[in-house]
Formats: structure tokens, sequence, C-alpha cells
């Protein structure tokens, strides 16, 4: 069974680090979409069994994956899934990565900022409105 690749937010960004380790919002500000990260099940975390922190390329933590999503997760990796993570986007409750497993690499998803514009089938090719040469004098 091939398993589809997914985006999972990434949350628990305000919470500190331990140790001397930077800040997670100061980590996630400095990755870049493509950046690999590292999901790391915590089946001791005292607060949630299904818990997967969720580390940068630089071993920093930035947050978590989400509970809605941490269970399924952890579930695939205990049957034996290999996930491989990448940093797709910083959110508003922390980040977002984009995870396959498997050893198929992950692509990030395209999305407004990165469509061309000029592959939409509906869009609009006339001229600007500084292109007429029918303008009065």
């Amino acid at each position: 069974m091939r398993l589809q690749a997914l985006s999972l937010a990434i949350v628990g960004a305000d919470y500190p680090n331990k140790g001397k380790m930077p800040g997670r919002r100061f980590e996630i500000a400095l990755c870049a979409p493509g950046d690999p990260l590292e999901l790391r099940p915590e089946p001791e975390n005292p607060a949630d069994e299904h818990a997967i922190a969720v580390y940068s390329e630089r071993g920093v933590q930035i947050g978590y994956v989400s509970s809605q999503r941490a269970v399924r997760i952890a579930q695939l990796i205990r049957q034996g899934h290999s996930p491989i993570a990448i940093f797709q986007e910083v959110a508003p409750y922390g980040a977002v990565a984009r995870v396959s497993f498997d050893g198929e690499a992950p692509t990030l998803p395209e999305t407004d900022r990165t469509r061309d514009l000029d592959s939409f089938d509906d869009f609009d090719q006339s001229p600007r409105w500084d292109d007429a040469d029918d303008w009065p004098a």
C-alpha cells in the first residue's frame, strides 16, 4: 500500500525548549521550505503517549505534530513505515511539515505563491489598460 504525502500542522511553537536551545519560533524562522525535518515519537511523553516531536536540521525542536494527526502518524511508524519530512511553511500556530513515507521524497505542494499564473487555462490574457493604442490623445 502506497501512502500519500501529507501536510502536517506543527504546533507548540510558543513553548520554550529545554536547556539553552533557541526558542521554537526563532528556529522556525530559520527554516526554509524544503529543509529536512526529523520526526521523533515520544511514547513516554506524560502529556500524550502518541506525541511526535519535530526537529529542524540543526537538531532544535520546533514543536509537535498536532494531536489530531499524531495518533495516525505514530501508528504508521510503529507499523514500520519510515517518515521523511521537510519544512513546508510558517503558520500562525507554528509551522507546516510535508511528510511522505517509505523512502519516497516529499515534495512541496503548489501554492498561490508558487503557482505560475500563465499556467491557468482561464488566465486573462487581455492587454493591460496602458497597452491600448486606441486611447484618445
